[in-house]
């Protein structure tokens, strides 16, 4: 990486990001940013109180107007000089991004950024495209048309496992959709959220539409989700909080979307091409090590290519290089902290006294010791109702199980709470076909497990919560839809009147 902004200048005047500008908080209460590397502090901050919410829920209500009625042209444009200085920026995003999350560089330079560039200019080209039904004469007297409208104040919680992308998931579809928002991060990864906010400043959005309030869940987050000005929440995050969160919002019948945790199925068919199935499980169960609500966990493979892909994939994870996120050549960087790798290597520990630890399941000594690394863990012979399968971990493990028919491998793949994501892999188009019909979830690949693009929706089933985020369909989630209807007849005593009052001639 070239020249590094420091990040305590950056952030000298505060990690709130209320009408246009840095602030501090004023909760009283303080929090480091910490390097899961290292364990070195990056930025010591004021977290964000109740009257920081209710002064960015202020900004981003008297900016609606404006912002609600610029043309779909005047938001489209201002999202593409977004996705400029994006662009412009891109190197110190993915710094800051590798420096808060522990990410290898070469996962922020190739993955984060230029996702959230490309999400960007998806977004400046949709907000040209918030069209209703086509007008017609459905009750033939009358022409109607839909109209969509933009709902409000947004208030969105986003997660620390991949900050950047969920600010700007959350983000772009609600201020392209015409609304503005306030955006609280987690605490433990502010850092690109706000930059992404001046960023859009940089580009010439309106102050107010864009706000950052960094604070704790309990008390910035509770407030902001149960304010009174705002009139949808959006959150990521786990299951067990989007309960809290939804009970907050239904109490003042807030519109929800919640996109919530997940347990992957790795759905291996006996005539699956032995090696690219053990190369995308590595990579599908790696990725962020392994801090990914779509990352493969459970891994079911048939019979006959069991034993193989144990053995291929064991062999694969222990080429895995961890070390220093900054080296081009790491592939494996450390958790978010130490005490996400202690819940991880807590999974795992208790399930040696039930399955087999085949690979992995350690913490690394030697330079590595003062980061929160964990090597990549491969399970197998584990039951389907344990904890380690049932469980989102969330951490560089994988689980494998065998099975034997395609209906006991489609069972046991719907077989958890979840259902955000899942793959197939079969040669065979109608057996790969069928698992795309009957797997309950929002996503299924083919021969593949992890690509999203800014085309497609991205959503859970079940306890994965609902409502999409990306493409044109994440607007259903930011638009209000109406109807308006219009007389044709010009006729004063119309017929259907008389079934109110008055008599038939």
């Amino acid at each position: 990486m070239g020249n590094r902004f420091q990040v305590k200048d950056r952030f000298a005047d505060g990690a709130q990001y209320i009408d246009g500008q840095l602030r501090s908080g004023t909760s009283g209460q303080s929090h480091t940013v910490v390097d899961p590397a290292t364990g070195d502090e990056v930025l010591t901050y004021e977290l964000a109180g109740t009257a920081d919410v209710d002064e960015a829920v202020a900004a981003a209500k008297r900016a609606f107007p404006g912002w609600s009625g610029a043309t779909p042209g005047e938001r489209s444009d201002a999202l593409h000089r977004l996705a400029a200085v994006l662009a412009e920026q891109a190197e110190d995003f993915a710094y800051a991004e590798s420096l808060q999350c522990g990410k290898p560089i070469k996962l922020s330079t190739e993955f984060d950024v230029p996702g959230t560039i490309d999400n960007t200019a998806f977004f400046a080209g949709a907000a040209r495209h918030l069209q209703g039904q086509a007008a017609a004469e459905y009750s033939g007297d009358h022409t109607s048309y839909v109209r969509r409208e933009a709902i409000g104040v947004v208030g969105s919680i986003a997660p620390w496992n991949y900050p950047l992308q969920m600010a700007a998931w959350k983000i772009l579809p609600a201020i392209a959709a015409g609304n503005t928002i306030v955006l609280k991060p987690a605490e433990l990864t502010p850092l690109t959220s706000l930059m992404f906010a001046q960023a859009a400043k940089e580009a010439g959005l309106p102050d107010g539409v864009i706000n950052i309030v960094t604070g704790a869940g309990r008390e910035a987050g509770e407030h902001l989700v149960g304010h009174p000005d705002v009139v949808m929440t959006s959150f990521t995050g786990s299951t067990a909080v989007g309960k809290r969160v939804a009970e907050i919002a239904t109490a003042t019948v807030k519109r929800l979307h919640l996109e919530l945790g997940g347990k992957a199925p790795f759905l291996v068919f006996d005539d699956a091409d032995l090696e690219a199935a053990a190369h995308g499980a590595v990579a599908a169960s790696l990725i962020n090590t392994g801090q990914d609500c779509t990352a493969a966990t459970r891994a079911y493979v048939q019979r006959p290519l069991h034993d193989a892909f144990v053995s291929r994939v064991a062999e694969l994870m222990e080429s895995v290089r961890l070390g220093d996120p900054f080296a081009p050549t790491t592939d494996l960087g450390p958790l978010v902290s130490h005490a996400q790798r202690d819940r991880v290597a807590g999974f795992v520990e208790r399930a040696r006294a039930y399955a087999t630890v085949v690979t992995g399941g350690e913490i690394p000594a030697g330079d590595l010791a003062g980061g929160a690394y964990y090597r990549p863990t491969l399970i197998a012979g584990a039951a389907q109702d344990s904890e380690v399968v049932q469980s989102e971990i969330f951490g560089p493990v994988l689980v494998v199980l065998p099975f034997d028919t395609d209906d006991e491998g489609i069972a046991l793949a719907n077989d958890t709470p979840y259902g955000l994501a899942a793959s197939a892999w079969s040669r065979d188009l109608y057996r790969a076909n069928r698992a795309t019909r009957e797997i309950k979830a929002g996503c299924v690949w083919v021969n593949d497990h992890i690509p999203i693009i800014s085309e497609m929706p991205h959503g859970g089933y079940k306890a994965s919560g609902f409502g999409k985020d990306m493409s044109t369909y994440s607007f259903e989630e930011y638009t209000q839809v109406k109807h308006v209807m219009y007389d044709n007849t010009a006729v004063a005593e119309k017929d259907w009147h008389r079934t109110i009052f008055g008599d038939r001639p």
